[in-house]
């Protein structure tokens, strides 16, 4: 059975999500297309953390689903300009697992991650799918990857 870790930007969909479509994401369907028919070796969703309830209950909602929420706190500068993005921690995350995986799943259209999904193909011969808001990926970042999933139609709420 194919190995697969799964990586989940979720500032990145939920922005581009909302520009785009002004929608969210099918974090169920996205589930189940990303891990259909597939052995999940990790599966982690990145987010930053403003503790308000609403938040909580998404994230829970995302831990039932079976992701690992890893959760940075919404830092705002005395400049009004604000820090919490997760390309680091994704990143680190992502070589650590590469090895245990036949693929991999980056739920982002950050441009910054061309550069990794390159090295995990060449270095680790893992599959790199990624799925983003395509009018809103960086076109480095879906030519980077093996495979470049549109989220549209079915991968959006209703």
């Amino acid at each position: 059975m194919t190995r697969v870790a799964v990586f989940v930007d979720v500032q990145n969909l939920y922005y581009t999500a909302r520009q785009t479509f002004q929608s969210n994401v099918d974090y169920n369907a996205l589930w189940a297309r990303v891990t259909g028919g597939r052995q999940v070796v990790a599966a982690h969703a990145y987010a930053v953390d403003r503790g308000d309830e609403k938040q909580r209950q998404f994230q829970n909602i995302l831990r039932a689903i079976g992701f690992n929420v890893k959760l940075k706190p919404f830092v705002q500068r005395a400049d009004g300009s604000a820090k919490g993005d997760w390309d680091v921690g994704i990143t680190i995350d992502i070589l650590e697992q590469a090895a245990d995986a036949d693929v991999i799943v980056l739920a982002s259209g950050d441009g910054d991650f061309a550069i990794l999904a390159e090295h995990i193909r060449a270095k680790h011969g893992c599959r790199v799918e990624v799925y983003g808001v395509q009018a809103l990926t960086a076109a480095a970042l879906a030519r980077a990857a093996d495979q470049f999933v549109p989220i549209e139609g079915g991968l959006l709420l209703k």
